[in-house]
């Protein structure tokens, strides 16, 4: 499979020896406000029908493997994405457009896709699909920037006597996460130029493996588990920083997920592990999961 991260599928990579490792436009987005903290199935007031809701982002936001497919299909985008369900439970009238493999470069550049090495085409920028009249705004990217699902089929081993590969990937990842903040703040201001009066949501990304790790249900080591899911972390920081400071409202996701990291049963598992167990794709969100992250930026909506 290729690689997907918040990014495209790839076969996991052999490493050295180791195995495969705010603002609110009008009363019409108070109605939407209202339903989202409901996501439960209270009707949808008439007004909310006219919300337009944009949602940007990587294949944590866009869902692949997730059924159903919509959408380009390289961009691996599911109806069951975080978006479609908020959307669906509030009745917002949504554009999505994200993608995976999507990096900051692509809210303004078209984007390259394929699947299983096949060109799928592309896609315009994404933030070709804002308007002066769109009211809510959510966005979730910076892993494919940091390129960390990558580097997690990088750490991947079923030696535990195996090097860990945090030393080998410490320096790169701390330079990346960086690097990162300026073009998120780039993205940032885009999004406010085209939308003026939209409230912009940006989330974080959520447990991917608790700590220590749970080697070898999930083929990490315990120092590797807590690297990866610290530089998780350290992403978050940055995506909260630059939010905050461009008057968004930053989503934080690792705190709702305690107990449905990837090491969690079948049943309780929000993203999932190397050997994914649901139809989703490795190292990614299920459909339990971004049903989870819709009703957790509902909730945030309605407070």
């Amino acid at each position: 499979m290729k690689r997907l991260f918040n990014g495209r599928p790839s076969t996991p990579r052999a490493v050295r020896g180791r195995a495969a490792r705010s603002r609110v436009a009008g009363g019409a987005v108070g109605a939407l406000v209202l339903a989202g903290a409901a996501l439960g199935g209270t009707a949808v007031p008439a007004a909310a029908a006219a919300v337009e809701y944009v949602a940007l982002g990587d294949s944590m936001a866009s869902g692949p493997l997730i059924p159903d497919i919509t959408g380009p299909v390289g961009c691996g985008r599911s109806t069951r994405n975080y978006a479609h369900v908020l959307a669906s439970r509030t009745g917002a009238a949504l554009r999505d457009v994200t993608c995976s493999g999507a990096k900051t470069t692509h809210m303004t550049q078209s984007q390259s896709t394929s699947v299983g090495g096949v060109d799928t085409g592309t896609v315009p920028p994404q933030l070709d699909a804002l308007t002066a009249s769109t009211a809510l705004v959510t966005l979730t990217i910076g892993g494919n920037d940091v390129g960390l699902v990558g580097i997690a089929q990088d750490c991947a081993t079923l030696d535990p006597t195996a090097t860990p590969c945090k030393g080998e990937f410490e320096d790169q990842v701390a330079q990346r996460t960086r690097d990162f903040g300026p073009k998120l703040s780039a993205v940032l201001d885009g999004i406010r130029a085209r939308s003026p009066k939209a409230r912009i949501v940006v989330t974080g990304y959520g447990l991917y493996v608790r700590r220590n790790g749970c080697w070898p249900v999930q083929p990490v080591l315990p120092t590797d588990a807590n690297f990866l899911q610290g530089s998780v972390n350290a992403l978050n920081d940055v995506i909260r920083q630059q939010t905050t400071a461009h008057g968004g409202t930053y989503i934080d996701l690792v705190t709702p997920s305690a107990g449905h990291d990837a090491c969690q049963s079948a049943s309780q598992r929000w993203v999932e592990g190397y050997v994914p167990v649901h139809s989703a794709a490795p190292l990614h969100p299920n459909a339990a999961g971004e049903a989870a992250y819709a009703a957790v930026i509902g909730g945030v909506l309605g407070a």
